[in-house]
């Protein structure tokens, strides 16, 4: 049975993206599991992190517009646009710049709230063990989609100040979309990323500890230009000898043992 896991924090620069790319990557490359990528950020940093390049398929855009459309949408019509990503050894369904205007478009659709949690049917998804939903960065309609849709919510934290500031208003969404449209979604944790041997990272770590207790992974991601090489050249950092791929894989494991 496919696990849906969406990777959400309203705050930008946290890793977000990083955190999906890699932990699809660490699944599918070392643990030998099914993985599909879903992007629904339209700047679409994950689709370019998998060296996704226009092809004249759908993307996620044409999938919710279709949708919205149609009040459904076939099965083969989602298959038709998962693309696959040797390097990683990942399905991925791209976004593109068109999927900013997609809200508004969304607006005059019926339950436009579960418009994603109709496309990544039980059809599609029974196909994957995981499926990782890299959000954007906004409490918008999109965001409320990927929480209908998912299981388990991660969210990334930069260890920084002001770390906090937003998280409580994610919360209050997580806990409303739980009592009104997906009553099998929890939070599956927190992630400290950008860690560094600062005193404010060191802060900003106790408090989330403090706030959060078990609900923290023990795994803390660390600040490095190793992520920003990975996302240059689209190899996985668990593939290479680095610190970060040993994090990633660590935190991984944890994945696997709360799933």
């Amino acid at each position: 049975m496919s696990v849906v896991i969406a990777i959400s924090n309203q705050k930008g620069g946290v890793s977000k993206t990083t955190t999906a790319f890699n932990l699809g990557a660490c699944l599918a490359l070392n643990h030998g599991k099914k993985v599909l990528l879903i992007d629904i950020d339209p700047q679409a940093n994950l689709s370019e992190y998998l060296g996704y390049e226009p092809d004249g398929k759908p993307t996620m855009t044409g999938l919710i517009m279709n949708t919205c459309t149609n009040g459904v949408i076939q099965t083969n019509d989602v298959l038709s646009t998962v693309r696959h990503n040797e390097k990683t050894d990942v399905d991925y369904i791209p976004a593109d710049i068109n999927l900013a205007s997609i809200e508004t478009f969304m607006t005059t659709a019926i339950s436009r709230e579960t418009i994603l949690k109709r496309i990544l049917s039980d059809e599609v998804t029974y196909r994957y063990d995981f499926v990782l939903i890299d959000c954007l960065p906004s409490l918008s309609t999109l965001l409320i989609n990927a929480l209908a849709a998912a299981d388990r919510v991660l969210i990334p934290v930069q260890t920084q100040k002001f770390s906090m500031d937003g998280l409580q208003a994610l919360e209050s969404l997580l806990e409303q979309i739980k009592n009104t449209i997906n009553p099998k979604v929890n939070l599956l944790g927190i992630l400290p990323t950008m860690s560094d041997r600062t005193t404010v990272s060191r802060n900003a770590v106790n408090a989330l500890s403090k706030k959060y207790g078990e609900m923290m992974f023990r795994t803390a991601v660390s600040k490095s230009v190793e992520a920003a090489k990975s996302s240059e050249t689209g190899i996985p950092l668990c593939a290479c000898s680095g610190r970060l791929g040993k994090e990633y894989e660590q935190f991984t494991q944890e994945v696997l043992s709360k799933c």
